[in-house]
């Protein structure tokens, strides 16, 4: 049987919990900020990554935001439903996949950088002097 007392010292000091604790309440901030656009925190990520001058590859994607590829294809499926990007094959490898905001999800992510602009100088704001060293420590990890 494990003790208790381990049970609260995990509770207390596991970086793995109160990363995903924060990331979690973070989250549902931006979630409620991006709601009027009918997008989470997760797909202004996603289509924020898109936003290069040529289409990247489903890999490079998934790199970028530490995501399996079928995850990452799982998640584009809405946006393409909706119109924000579309999924086209490479012209330089028929076997790769390139994504690509539409007119649509570019305009959407105009209306989205305001709003992203905004709460994140709130969480800023709250975490005063320590957002600086907490992103270079979170850079660090991944």
């Amino acid at each position: 049987m494990v003790p208790f007392e381990t049970t609260l010292h995990v509770r207390d000091a596991c970086l793995c919990l109160h990363l995903q604790r924060a990331a979690r309440v973070t989250a549902r901030r931006f979630d409620e900020a991006f709601r009027p656009l009918g997008i989470t925190q997760g797909q202004f990520s996603l289509l924020m990554s898109l936003n290069r001058p040529e289409p990247p590859t489903i890999g490079s994607v998934a790199e970028l935001l530490a995501m399996d590829r079928t995850t990452l294809t799982a998640n584009l499926k809405p946006l393409e439903r909706r119109g924000l990007v579309m999924v086209t094959i490479d012209p330089s490898d028929r076997r790769s996949r390139r994504i690509a905001l539409t007119p649509a999800g570019r305009a959407l992510l105009v209306a989205a950088v305001p709003i992203w602009k905004r709460t994140h100088a709130a969480v800023e704001r709250r975490l005063g002097r320590a957002a600086d060293s907490l992103r270079a420590d979170l850079m660090t990890l991944s």
